[in-house]
């Protein structure tokens, strides 16, 4: 896409696909009223590359992929990688290849010189094999605190800042209220947001020690554009697509010429940017960590990709990856695309629902939560988001209607700020700020989206602020279920607008059929009410003891010192807070405390230059405990290198893992849910 319009003419033609992917655009066709034009319909990127068969087969038995396998060294980790195509091929009388696994019973099976149609009629005939689906791809879905872009001003695009964080008023209704949580709680470092996304460019100096390792898991090297497929890396190296390519790719024709998206360091960004570090942005989760899990590249990314990551990211095994050492408790899927996710109700592809389902229900049952964006084409939510047990989040403008773009209906659970631009012509007035690198096509410098060449739009953009709260909401009472999580969201969400007398716009309609840019908001079609992240985390919290890690920055200069402060630790009514205990518990070369570890309040030195990690512990006088944690940067930030970096060099020759602690980056416009492309919107997911 290029820099002056949202989208380049043929991804104008793409629905927003993907329910959690924002897009990054300048300005574009924003009707004079402040609503955005209606999204124009999409080629079909659900197939695979003409003469190349790819599905995805769920076998009866676990024994059918385990015994058929063999182990591969990553890293320094033996690992199980499937081998069940040869066996399979010859009950069925074909050539078959092995793709990547799913999870125990499930892998990707390829052929060539096949249609996808005649593979799976063919296997699903075998008497081994429970169901097969075509593997297609999906795609993006578009306190005081010292940040300078938080609060916006004179000078800063947009002027706005970041306006979503901000407490609602009359001029910013959809406002999130992120200052009135994090009263209560800056979050713990050991609460894991995993994005599943386009991957991440770590040397962005606002997600400094933000990132954890993550795994990179787009099995294909010509959409994983690094030069191999899954990796312990997911360094997001770029997404852009050629004249050439569009034109003539077998794999990327149709998909639409663009720039670079940096989807998932957007994603990424708002969930968890470093914050109170008097630089850039503040990121929704404060303290909480990220992992980033990538699942889309080039035009999007494969369903078997994306469950697989999913998984992976909750804490469950797949075959021919190294286990999950840092566990995601929230999983954001900014992405998606159109379709059922009944168990049965696609005749065309039959298995894809339950394969995500039975995803979802495992994961459910280790207490993820699962968040994903409605999508950005202004019709029926999308698929993954509409998926049972999945919070699914609708868009809304900064007056608290429907974002134009965004997908509606019942499956919506909750709304969020999904950016606007009110005017026709000139700055962007309400746009979603976050990280991005600046990059047409490979990396360049790390920046930040603004109210003009760099736009951010989408419902990819309300998911990570419903994420961002959401772990913030764990911070604060770790034991929550994700039914718990959910029914909280909802009862302590604020009502939408009331339809004006007179207004010419209608309120929306179930009607999905329909086009409704302008319409406002009722709880039959954009969910519960607007995400009210204070009254969530404080409903969250209950009657508990609540550990609350104050700090006055989270960069300590060398020979420095920083006084962190738990005097906002709370508790029950009827008691009170009775014990103090700090302590470091890495990097304990790099940090150390002069004083009492016992107090109310501790001051840290920096000894030398890296991440450190501080918890503390408060008791209240029930005996009660409870835990806070966070990563501070001591000595000097690196520098923030523009262009490729050592990510970049490992990514190129299948690397390991990422150790890094950046983070930045702006969400792509092409992730893909299924091994059917899955897109994200052109007004973004």
């Amino acid at each position: 896409m290029t820099r002056q319009t949202c989208l380049p003419s043929p991804l104008r033609r793409l629905r927003t696909a993907l329910t959690a992917l924002a897009f990054v655009c300048g300005a574009g066709p924003i009707a004079a009223t402040g609503h955005e034009a209606t999204p124009p319909a999409r080629p079909d990127l659900t197939g695979t590359p003409a003469g190349e068969a790819r599905v995805i087969v769920k076998f009866r038995t676990t024994r059918q992929v385990s015994a058929l396998s063999a182990t591969a060294t990553v890293g320094s980790t033996t690992v199980t990688e499937p081998r069940s195509a040869q066996a399979l091929g010859q009950r069925v009388g074909l050539q078959l290849g092995d793709g990547p696994a799913v999870s125990a019973d499930t892998q990707v099976i390829r052929a060539t010189g096949l249609s996808n149609a005649r593979l799976m009629q063919a296997l699903a005939a075998d008497p081994q094999v429970e169901y097969v689906v075509e593997d297609r791809r999906r795609r993006a879905h578009a306190a005081v605190v010292s940040d300078p872009l938080f609060a916006g001003g004179p000078g800063v695009s947009p002027a706005a800042g970041q306006w979503y964080l901000q407490a609602p008023n009359a001029a910013v209704v959809s406002s999130v209220n992120a200052e009135s949580a994090w009263a209560l709680t800056t979050g713990r470092a050991d609460i894991v947001v995993a994005v599943l996304d386009s991957g991440v460019r770590f040397n962005h100096p606002d997600l400094d020690g933000k990132l954890l390792a993550g795994h990179d898991f787009v099995s294909e090297a010509i959409t994983s554009n690094d030069g191999d497929g899954r990796d312990a890396n997911p360094t997001d190296p770029g997404d852009w697509i050629t004249e050439s390519e569009n034109a003539t790719s077998p794999t990327f024709g149709g998909c639409g010429v663009q720039d670079s998206s940096w989807h998932g360091t957007q994603v990424a960004g708002l969930v968890g940017a470093a914050t109170n570090n008097a630089t850039g942005m503040a990121g929704m989760g404060r303290h909480v960590r990220v992992l980033p899990v990538r699942v889309l590249g080039k035009c999007g990314g494969y369903d078997a990709d994306i469950v697989a990551g999913m998984r992976w990211a909750g804490g469950l095994h797949v075959d021919g990856v190294p286990d999950n050492p840092t566990p995601a408790r929230v999983i954001n899927m900014s992405l998606g695309e159109t379709g059922s996710c009944i168990a049965g109700a696609d005749p065309t592809r039959p298995g894809i629902a339950r394969l995500y389902l039975d995803a979802i229900s495992e994961l459910r049952q280790k207490g993820v939560v699962v968040i994903a964006s409605a999508g950005n084409d202004n019709g029926a939510v999308n698929m993954p988001a509409n998926c049972a047990g999945i919070i699914a989040v609708g868009g809304l403008r900064h007056a608290g209607d429907k974002s134009g773009f965004s997908s509606l209906g019942s499956e919506v659970a909750i709304a969020a700020p999904a950016g606007n631009c009110v005017n026709a012509t000139g700055e962007c007035l309400y746009p979603i700020l976050s990280t991005i690198n600046t990059g047409r096509t490979g990396p360049e410098c790390p920046g930040y989206t603004t109210g003009s060449s760099t736009q951010g739009l989408g419902t990819s953009f309300s998911a990570p602020l419903v994420s961002g709260t959401v772990a913030l909401m764990l911070s604060a009472q770790p034991t929550l279920t994700p039914t718990q999580v959910q029914s909280l969201l909802q009862s302590t969400a604020r009502a939408f607008p009331a339809r004006p007398a007179g207004a010419t716009a209608p309120a929306c309609s179930t009607d999905t059929t329909v086009s409704q840019i302008e319409c406002h908001c009722t709880t039959a079609t954009c969910g519960a009410g607007m995400l009210d992240a204070g009254a969530a985390v404080r409903a969250a919290a209950g009657t508990s003891l609540v550990a609350r890690l104050g700090d006055g920055s989270t960069r300590v200069a060398m020979n420095g010192s920083v006084t962190l402060d738990a005097r906002g630790s709370s508790t029950g009514a009827g008691r009170t807070v009775t014990g103090y205990q700090w302590r470091i518990t890495d990097g304990t070369t790099l940090a150390g405390f002069s004083g009492s570890t016992t107090g109310s309040t501790a001051v840290l030195n920096a000894l030398g230059s890296g991440l450190a990690m501080v918890e503390l512990t408060v008791t209240d006088s029930s005996g009660a405990t409870s835990r806070s944690a966070a990563v501070l940067r001591t000595g000097p930030v690196p520098a923030a290198a523009c262009g490729p970096d050592a990510n970049d060099a490992m990514a190129s020759d299948g690397g390991g893992a990422v150790n890094g602690g950046w983070l930045a980056g702006l969400a792509a416009v092409v992730a893909l849910l299924a091994w059917s492309r899955r897109r994200a919107g052109s007004t973004g997911h």
